[in-house]
C-alpha cells in the first residue's frame, strides 16, 4: 500500500481551492481522486474537518457514488457494456468469460492489480454489441476469443 501521506499536499491545496464553494464536497472529492487516482483514507478527516462534516457524511458520500474509489486503481480499467444490446449478443457470457479469466467480480480487481472489471450500462455502440472500453479505447462486436487476446495482452506485456 502506498504511504497515503504523499498525497496530503494535493488534499490541502484542494481543500483551501474549494472549501468555500456550496455544494462543495463532490467537486473535492472529484479533485482529489483526479489528483491522486482515488480517495486515499488520510484524505477523509481532512475533508471533514474543512467542511465541518463528520466522518460518517464524508464516507458515506464516497460509498455511495460508484465511480469514486478508496484504493489506488489497476493499471488497466475494463468497462464491460450490460445494456440490454449487449445482453441480447452475448455480454453476459463473456463477463463470466472475464470473471473465470482474472478470478474477481464484476467490481473487482485482479489479484496483480493489472486489470479492474467495472459493468457499465451503455457504451452508446448499440449497433455493435457486446462491447467493452479497455483504458479508454472501445472494442465493439466482442468475441470470445478477441476479449481473451485483449485481457492476455494487458496480462502479459501491458499492450492493451
Amino acid at each position: 500500500m502506498p504511504d497515503e501521506t504523499l498525497h496530503l499536499p494535493l488534499i490541502q491545496s484542494v481543500l483551501e481551492r474549494e472549501k468555500d464553494t456550496p455544494g462543495a464536497l463532490l467537486p473535492i472529492l472529484h479533485a482529489i481522486q483526479e489528483g491522486a487516482g482515488y480517495i486515499p483514507d488520510v484524505a477523509i478527516p481532512e475533508i471533514a474537518h474543512a467542511l465541518n462534516l463528520s466522518l460518517a457524511e464524508v464516507r458515506g458520500v464516497i460509498s455511495f457514488y460508484h465511480d469514486f474509489r478508496t484504493t489506488p486503481p489497476a493499471r488497466h480499467t475494463l468497462r464491460l457494456c450490460r445494456a440490454e444490446s449487449c445482453q441480447s449478443m452475448g455480454a453476459e457470457r463473456l463477463a463470466a468469460q472475464l470473471r473465470e479469466q482474472l478470478d474477481l467480480d464484476d467490481h473487482g480487481t485482479s489479484a496483480d492489480g493489472q486489470i479492474s472489471l467495472r459493468p457499465v450500462y451503455c457504451l452508446g455502440a448499440c449497433a455493435c454489441s457486446p462491447a467493452l472500453e479497455l483504458d479508454g479505447r472501445l472494442h465493439a462486436r466482442l468475441t470470445p476469443e478477441r476479449l481473451s487476446a485483449l485481457v492476455k495482452g494487458c496480462l502479459e506485456d501491458g499492450s492493451c
